[in-house]
């Protein structure tokens, strides 16, 4: 077993950008005039036209009108429109103990709204983030948002996977197309409650479609990798455990995939999330079998990268480097990472320093 102080150091020559975090919540403009972004995290990312292209997480909320007052925002899929809701801070039964809900003796709320932005780089550090959202909460599964995207190309078609929260059964994972980032055809539940970090293989492996996601069980708060299978990335089956925490390691609280798997030589290359006991949120990776990825070759033992700078371990929710998304290029692993879930970061390490390390 590994201690506690060995688990929380890498050994990795991870290089941050100098200029992070890239995005901060300042950077991103309101969808309204009333609102307010509280956080911009969690990006999924692709290389397109030759713009670094990254669907940004944006959480905002309506901007309160004095001292005694709490707003939240949601979709109403009985009136098909956004709703803005308002409580007094004191009123009897109301918790603000936890900066993402709002708790009420009616039912829970999310302190926030997530929807999706596009931003384009040509350096893959200056982005330039578009006024309004792309993507927007817009049924009955997504009420409190949409969160955490994930981009996968297969052949000329780019499938969005994302975690949609309601009171309808909880977080569900749904699906998107697009061909532009213009235009966005939701497809929609493709894994029921609650399900989420789910993460699309970008070809098929022997005539199938593979994707690594992260059932929670109510009943023994288990919260493990699993894989599953599909002949046409709608109808998703054959559902099989993959991998689960590890006592006494950096992972030892929960783990989930974050990045979209991609090809080396040694095999199937993903960059997962783990958190410890205590909250502190780390990416590691694991290495699947090109032909059969439900076996795994080996898995990190310490971390890729842990929260060591400011933005990393203050913010909305700190101790945090989550990523869904990574570009692989010239030998080198681009991480765009959310940072204490309220900034963008990003890092860069060298492919084969990861093999070496799994190895």
């Amino acid at each position: 077993m590994i201690t506690a102080e060995k688990t929380l150091t890498s050994r990795l020559n991870v290089k941050r950008s100098e200029k992070n975090p890239i995005i901060a919540p300042k950077d991103v403009k309101p969808s309204r005039e009333d609102f307010e972004v509280v956080c911009v995290f969690n990006c999924g990312v692709i290389r397109y036209e030759g713009d670094v292209l990254l669907m940004l997480r944006v959480a905002e909320r309506p901007k309160a009108r004095h001292d005694d007052e709490v707003r939240t925002v949601y979709f109403d899929h009985e009136t098909d429109e956004i709703t803005v809701k308002s409580f007094d801070k004191n009123m009897p039964g109301i918790g603000l103990h936890d900066s993402r809900y709002i708790y009420t003796p009616e039912r829970i709320f999310l302190s926030s709204m997530s929807h999706f932005r596009i931003a384009r780089s040509k350096n893959g550090i200056d982005f330039e983030i578009d006024e309004q959202p792309c993507m927007m909460p817009s049924n009955v599964y997504e009420m409190y948002g949409i969160e955490d995207p994930r981009i996968t190309l297969i052949d000329d078609t780019y499938y969005i996977n994302y975690s949609a929260c309601s009171t309808i059964g909880g977080v569900t994972t749904c699906l998107a197309t697009t061909k532009d980032f213009k235009t966005f055809e939701k497809k929609g539940v493709i894994f029921t409650p609650d399900n989420k970090d789910v993460a699309i293989f970008p070809e098929k492996i022997n005539g199938k479609y593979y994707a690594l996601c992260r059932p929670i069980s109510a009943e023994y708060k288990l919260k493990d990798i699993w894989i599953s299978e599909s002949p046409d990335l709608i109808c998703w089956g054959n559902h099989n455990f993959s991998m689960s925490t590890r006592e006494g390691y950096w992972d030892d609280g929960r783990i989930g995939c974050s990045a979209v798997p991609f090809r080396t030589e040694e095999g199937w290359l993903e960059i997962y999330h783990g958190a410890s006991k205590d909250n502190v949120y780390c990416l590691g990776g694991v290495l699947y079998d090109l032909e059969d990825p439900s076996k795994i070759i080996s898995r990190s033992e310490n971390p890729i990268m842990l929260p060591e700078e400011d933005y990393e371990i203050n913010g909305f929710f700190g101790n945090v480097i989550f990523n869904c998304g990574v570009l692989v290029e010239d030998g080198i692993v681009k991480i765009y990472y959310g940072a204490a879930d309220t900034y963008i970061g990003y890092a860069e390490v060298a492919l084969q320093d990861i093999l070496d390390d799994l190895k």
